[in-house]
């Protein structure tokens, strides 16, 4: 009978070490939970796979993420994973049909939430589907299109993402709408945001390419999108003053609306209290969009008698 290969005997090295591994979860005297030890594991099979030494290891390094993620997917809540409310794609239901057409045209969404006079009043969602209907056999819309609405979930901040999962699957809902401690809007979950938790970013032919969030524009002033993160601004413009907040907020568009204390139009300047003035740039009744930053005016100093 032939001698095994020293390969051979390495593979069967590798599983029995992983086979002790997998018993350990079970051992009554470890002192590390099951999901500690299963975290471990996969730490270790990570560090094989960089240094060339997981030839035992049949998990690629993106499924290792993926696990990784998994164990962790219980921590997040609703807040963690919505789309925060400055970045809201909604429709009012005083809208005109072909208002809403072209809103599903622009930006490639399948729904969309339904609000009444404020987006704090989100009344249902519309799908693509009940629209096309219509579109594609020529037939005349209905006179009030909110009878097409559907009835979207609506979770609070604090309910675990895993719940959530498990709302949706319950009631096959794909939307939820986050809500606040006053029952107003604080975002929305869709199925994609809480698979990709797991997956990773998922883009499609609908996803635009990557900007930068927030660029130099010369003179003292930046321009940023409102979904620039309050942390990013501070280091690209190298004054960490202007993420200090007592509110919690996380986005540069976030802060322009706590410091007017209301949904600022286009033109309106707001001053942090570092001296950054926050000029809105772009945005609608229900959002900002887009900022311009002014650096702090330098500080005057009286000359000292001579």
């Amino acid at each position: 009978m032939p001698e095994p290969s020293n390969t051979s005997a390495g593979d069967a090295d590798s599983r029995r070490g992983l086979w002790h591994a997998i018993r350990s979860f079970f051992d009554e005297d470890s002192e590390l939970t099951l999901r500690a030890q299963i975290e471990e594991a996969i730490s270790e099979a990570e560090d094989e796979n960089a240094s060339g030494e997981g030839a035992g290891n049949d998990l690629t390094s993106v499924e290792l993420v993926m696990l990784r993620n998994l164990l962790h997917f219980s921590e997040h809540d609703a807040d963690d994973v919505a789309i925060p409310r400055g970045e809201i794609i909604a429709i009012s239901a005083d809208a005109t049909w072909a208002d809403l057409v072209a809103l599903f045209a622009e930006h490639g969404h399948s729904r969309l939430p339904v609000y009444r006079e404020t987006l704090d009043r989100v009344i249902g969602m519309i799908h693509i589907k009940d629209v096309f209907g219509y579109l594609a056999a020529g037939r005349t819309p209905p006179p009030d299109w909110t009878v097409l609405m559907r009835q979207p979930l609506y979770v609070p901040q604090a309910r675990g993402a895993l719940d959530v999962l498990a709302d949706m699957r319950a009631s096959r809902t794909h939307l939820a709408i986050v809500v606040d401690e006053f029952s107003g809007t604080d975002g929305i979950i869709t199925i994609e945001d809480l698979v990709e938790e797991i997956v990773g970013d998922i883009e499609d032919e609908h996803d635009d390419a990557p900007v930068e969030l927030i660029v130099p524009i010369g003179a003292g002033m930046w321009d940023a999108d409102a979904r620039a993160e309050l942390d990013d601004v501070a280091k690209a413009v190298g004054d960490p003053r202007i993420a200090e907040v007592e509110e919690s907020i996380d986005t540069i568009g976030g802060l322009a609306v706590v410091l007017a204390e209301h949904v600022p139009p286009p033109g309106t300047v707001v001053t942090h209290a570092s001296g950054w003035r926050i000029e809105v740039t772009a945005g609608d009744e229900t959002r900002v969009t887009r900022l311009r930053l002014h650096e702090p005016e330098p500080e005057l100093v009286e000359a000292e008698p001579g």
